[in-house]
């Protein structure tokens, strides 16, 4: 589906030069936008519970501190 936005770069202009969106653009860009929140925050809560306790000693976190984080649903911020 080629629309004349060869880049991501340029989709994303296209969008930020535009005043409003048609409502359902509006509704598929939030899908959009809250899916990859979500996909990322569920990604680096795995990560965070695989982290060995050195590594989270270096980044100032304790293993029970990236439990707890770890075991928030992936929806809560």
């Amino acid at each position: 589906m080629d629309h004349g936005y060869s880049s991501r770069q340029d989709r994303l202009a296209y969008l930020n030069t535009h005043a409003s969106l048609p409502a359902m653009a509006e509704v598929a860009l939030f899908v959009a936008v809250t899916w990859t929140k979500w996909a990322e925050r569920r990604q680096m809560r795995k990560n965070l519970r695989d982290l060995p306790e050195f590594r989270l000693k270096d980044i100032g976190v304790t293993k029970s501190e990236a439990d707890l984080e770890a075991d928030k649903p992936f929806w809560k911020g």
